[in-house]
């Protein structure tokens, strides 16, 4: 996973769009501050994937999907 500002990627986006294209997700930081996040449409889909899922079960529980989530991207650093 990536860090950068706002500014960073403004001024070099073809840079980042490589590096989503390449799988690495771009955290976009304002004043130090996460405010986005710049990822592939194939992880975008399996998310959604995944949370409709649960939808559909009912047996969602965003809290832990969140959480879920998180625990894989720090480990995948």
């Amino acid at each position: 996973m990536t860090t950068a500002t706002a500014t960073e990627v403004q001024n070099n986006f073809g840079k980042y769009l490589q590096l989503v294209q390449t799988g690495e997700e771009v955290i976009i930081l304002r004043n130090g501050k996460e405010m986005a996040r710049l990822i592939s449409r194939d992880k975008s889909v399996s998310f959604l994937t995944d949370s409709l899922i649960g939808v559909l079960k009912k047996d969602y529980d965003d809290k832990a999907m969140t959480a879920e989530r998180m625990a894989r991207h720090e480990s995948a650093d």
